[in-house]
C-alpha cells in the first residue's frame, strides 16, 4: 500500500541558500552570545579598573557609575548593534563591510562623551577603554557572522 499522508517533508529553498528567517535567527544567536561575552568582559574590566583606584565619578552630578550601569549600557548598545547587523543582512549587498564601517564609526562617536563629562584623567581613560572592550567583542563576532550568512 502506497500512502501520501506524510506531510512533514522539508525542502531547502530552490536557490540552495538558507532562508532569510534562518539567517536572521543564526545572526541573533551569534549576536546574543557575543552580547553576553561583551557584558561580562566590560563589567569585569570596570571592576578591575575600580579595584585599581578608578572612581568612575562624574563631577556634573556627583554620581558614581555603578558596575551594573556598565552591564546595562553594554547590553543595550550591543543589542542595537545586532539590529543594525540584521538590517544590513536584509538590505545590503555587502552587509559585513557596511557593518564594520558603521560600527567603527559609532564606536568613534561614542568616545566623545567621556571627554565632555569633566571626570578626572583616570576615569576618562578608563571610560575610553571600556568603550573599546565591547566593540572588540561585538564587531568581529557580528562581522564574521555576516560574512558567513551573506554567502
Amino acid at each position: 500500500m502506497n500512502s501520501m499522508d506524510d506531510t512533514r517533508v522539508v525542502t531547502a529553498p530552490a536557490s540552495g541558500r538558507v532562508s532569510h528567517t534562518h539567517r536572521l535567527r543564526r545572526l541573533a544567536v551569534t549576536g546574543l552570545v557575543a552580547t553576553l561575552a561583551a557584558v561580562v568582559a566590560t563589567t569585569l574590566a570596570a571592576a578591575l579598573a575600580g579595584a585599581a583606584g578608578v572612581d568612575f565619578e562624574i563631577p556634573e552630578g556627583g554620581e558614581t557609575i555603578p558596575l551594573s550601569g556598565f552591564a546595562v549600557v553594554t547590553g543595550f548598545f550591543s543589542v542595537v548593534g545586532i539590529g543594525i547587523a540584521a538590517a544590513l543582512l536584509r538590505w545590503s549587498a555587502r552587509p559585513a563591510e557596511r557593518f564594520v564601517w558603521t560600527a567603527v564609526s559609532l564606536t568613534a562617536i561614542s568616545m566623545v562623551p567621556p571627554f565632555l563629562a569633566g571626570a578626572n584623567t583616570a576615569t576618562t581613560a578608563a571610560l575610553l577603554g571600556l568603550h573599546l572592550v565591547p566593540a572588540a567583542v561585538m564587531i568581529p563576532s557580528l562581522a564574521r557572522a555576516l560574512r558567513t550568512l551573506a554567502d
